[in-house]
């Protein structure tokens, strides 16, 4: 049984830091392309950030210079380190993993930036 369990989600301040984890079972976690996605009520969701499985990063526009996503492998985990967030932020966040076929998704975690 494959699960994406992420964590790490709550509100913060403008120019504030979160940090969103996400442990992944069931799957050869490091064959497969990790990814960050973001939804707000009414979008689409969005693709943030990934990580493929020999670490190769790609960023959204909107978040370069200030989200980095990292893996640990030996963890099956992948980190999603956010700074200097802003309002336009706030969304719920996906964890993502993908391998050829196969897609799996997170049940998602609120980030909120608001003062």
């Amino acid at each position: 049984q494959v699960q994406l369990v992420e964590s790490g989600g709550g509100l913060v301040q403008p120019g504030g830091s979160l940090r969103l984890s996400c442990k992944a079972s069931g799957i050869i976690f490091s064959m497969y392309t990790m990814g960050w996605y973001r939804q707000v009520p009414g979008s689409q969701r969005e693709l943030v950030a990934t990580i493929t499985s020999i670490s190769s990063t790609y960023y959204v526009d909107s978040v370069k210079g200030r989200f980095t996503i990292a893996r640990d492998n030996i963890k099956n985990t992948v980190y999603l380190q956010m700074d200097s967030l802003k309002s336009e932020d706030t969304a719920v966040y996906y964890c993502n993993g993908q391998y050829l076929r196969r897609n799996y998704w997170g049940q998602g975690t609120q980030v909120t930036v608001s003062s």
